[in-house]
């Protein structure tokens, strides 16, 4: 089981800033490449650039809990959710499976 982490790609576990605009605010976000990946799919399917995907998801989460202590780790969690969401979809009903893009590549996400 090990070696499915071991020899993941290490420039899926490197971390990447950005700046993103919220509201007029220019904030940045240091997240590992392969959340960033998850987050251009999950905009991509919602016909949003990943800062506007940002911004939603910190409007959303301010209107729920009034505040957001950690944006980073709440993104973490989001695309995990994500990710469980698209996977447990496959077990009840096949369906196509999710990629993530990483540069020019395309890696298949498998269960």
């Amino acid at each position: 089981m090990c070696e499915i982490y071991v020899k993941a790609d290490p420039i899926l576990y490197e971390c990447r800033s950005r700046s993103v605009r919220i509201h007029g605010v220019v904030t940045s976000i240091r997240l590992e490449n392969l959340f960033w990946d998850v987050l251009a799919d999950i905009a991509a399917r919602d016909g949003m650039t990943v800062n506007q995907l940002i911004a939603k998801l910190y409007d959303e989460i301010v209107e729920a809990r009034g505040e957001v202590p950690n944006l980073a780790s709440f993104l973490r969690v989001s695309c995990m959710r994500y990710l469980t969401l698209v996977l447990g979809k496959e077990e009840a009903a096949p369906a196509p499976r999710p990629v993530l893009r990483r540069g020019a590549e395309v890696v298949a996400l498998r269960p």
